[in-house]
C-alpha cells in the first residue's frame, strides 16, 4: 500500500511564556483533527513538544496535497481562537500569513513528508524538537547514514552496503528551493562541507541507494525568511524510516547521546546543547535547553501502533544529566564569544537597530 506521512508543526499559544500549550489546547486541535479529517487520513497522532503541538498524519494523498495541509492549517486555526480566548502567550504565533493559501510551506509551521510503499512491517521515528531551527539536525543525521562508528550497518549490513543519497537544502536562498543531491561515501567531504553549517544548509531528505526509496525527511523552514524579522525559531521535524536497508532505530537514535551545540536558548539567539526529552515535556531553563523528542512507531494500512516514547528510558536520564552541565558551562559565558549567535542570525532582532546607531559613531582616525 502506498501511503504519505505528514507532519505539520507550530506554536499556537503556550501557558506562562514559552512553556507547553497546555491539554486543553491540545484537546481543540486533536478534535478538530477528529471531527473534519475522516474522508481525508487514514490515522493520526497529536502531542507536543516544548510550546509547539505536531500533528502527524497518515493518508494516500501524496507530498504537498492543499487539503491535507488545509485540515492542519484550519486546526491550528481552531487552536489558535481557544488561545486567544484563554489569553495564552504568543497566540498564533507560528501562522505568519493570513489566509491558507493552497499549502502551509512559507506559511509558519514546520512541515516533513514523505510518501512510500508501505513494507510488510514498517518502523518509523517522528522527531520534533523545539527552541531551535531544521539545522540541528545535521550532524545527527550525517553520523546516523555515514558514520560506521554510530551506524554500524554500514559494514554490517548487505543493504546498506551501496550507502545513501543527501538532498541539501540551502535555507539561506528565499527565490525559491535551492538545492544539491551528494551521495555517500563518495561525496561524504563534501556533506560534511555543507553540514557544519547549521544555519545555511539543511539536510532535506536522505535516500537508500540501493533501493532510491526515501529514509528521512525533515522540515526546512525558516520562520525568518517569511517574516522578514526575528518571529521565533523554526522548530523543526523530522521522519525516519528504520530497519531493513535503513539504519536500526538504535543507529539513528546513538548520535543524539552527544547533545551537540546547536542555536536556540532564550530569544532563539544563543548556544546550547540539544537535550532529548520525553514526549509532552516542557521548556524551562533560559527558555531551554534546545529540545527534542522522539515516538516511534509502525504503520500498517495506514493505521498507527501506539508510539513508543523512545527517549523515556534510563539510560537518557544520564545524557540529560550531561547535557545539563553542558548547557550551565555555555550559559556561565552570558553574551559573550559562541555563548551567543553571529551577527547574520540576529539581524532581525533588536540588536540590529543598537548596532548601526553605535556604528554611526565611529570616527576613522586621521594619520
Amino acid at each position: 500500500m502506498k501511503i504519505t506521512l505528514s507532519v505539520i508543526k507550530a506554536d499556537i499559544g503556550s501557558i506562562g511564556g514559552h512553556i507547553k500549550p497546555g491539554e486543553r489546547l491540545k484537546s481543540r486541535v486533536t478534535d478538530f483533527i477528529r471531527d473534519n479529517g475522516t474522508k481525508l487520513i487514514l490515522d493520526y497522532f497529536i502531542s507536543s513538544t516544548g510550546d509547539d503541538i505536531a500533528i502527524l498524519m497518515s493518508h494516500s494523498r501524496g507530498e504537498g496535497d492543499s487539503e491535507i495541509h488545509k485540515l492542519a492549517w484550519d486546526a491550528f486555526i481552531a487552536g489558535t481562537e481557544l488561545a486567544r480566548e484563554m489569553g495564552l502567550y504568543g497566540a498564533g504565533q507560528d501562522l505568519l500569513k493570513d489566509a491558507f493559501s493552497g499549502n502551509v510551506k512559507g506559511m509558519g509551521p514546520a512541515v516533513a513528508e514523505m510518501e512510500f510503499e508501505e513494507r510488510p512491517n514498517e518502523p518509523f521515528l517522528f522527531f520534533a524538537a523545539d527552541k531551535t531551527d531544521p539545522g540541528a539536525y545535521n550532524l545527527p543525521a550525517y553520523l546516523a547514514f555515514t558514520d560506521p562508528m554510530y551506524n554500524s550497518g554500514l559494514i554490517l549490513s548487505p543493504k546498506m552496503k551501496d550507502g545513501f543519497r543527501f538532498d541539501i537544502m540551502d535555507v539561506s536562498y528565499v527565490d525559491g528551493d535551492r538545492v544539491i543531491s551528494l551521495e555517500a561515501p563518495e561525496d561524504i567531504y563534501d556533506i560534511a562541507a555543507l553540514l557544519r553549517d547549521n544555519q545555511r544548509f539543511v539536510v532535506e531528505k536522505i535516500f537508500s541507494r540501493g533501493s532510491g526509496e526515501v529514509t528521512a525527511a525533515v522540515s526546512t523552514t525558516r520562520l525568518h525568511n517569511i517574516a522578514g524579522k526575528y518571529t521565533g525559531k523554526d522548530d523543526p521535524v523530522m521522519l525516519v524510516r528504520v530497519q531493513g536497508e535503513f539504519p536500526a532505530t538504535g543507529e539513528v537514535l546513538a548520535p543524539y547521546v552527544k547533545g551537540h551545540y546547536v542555536a536556540g536558548f532564550m530569544r532563539g539567539s544563543h548556544s546550547g546543547p540539544l537535550m532529548p526529552v520525553r514526549q509532552n515535556g516542557t521548556i524551562s531553563y533560559f527558555d531551554g535547553p534546545t529540545v527534542v523528542s522522539c515516538a516511534a512507531f509502525c504503520v500498517h494500512d495506514g493505521r498507527f501502533t501506539e508510539p513508543a516514547d523512545v527517549f523515556d528510558h534510563p539510560f537518557w536520564d544520564h545524557v540529560r544529566d550531561k547535557v545539563s552541565r553542558k548547557a550551565i558551562d555555555m550559559r556561565d559565558q552570558g553574551f559573550s564569544g559562541p555563548a551567543m549567535l553571529g551577527y547574520d542570525e540576529l539581524e532581525y532582532g533588536g540588536i540590529v537597530e543598537r548596532l548601526e546607531r553605535i556604528d554611526r559613531k565611529f570616527e576613522v582616525r586621521k594619520k
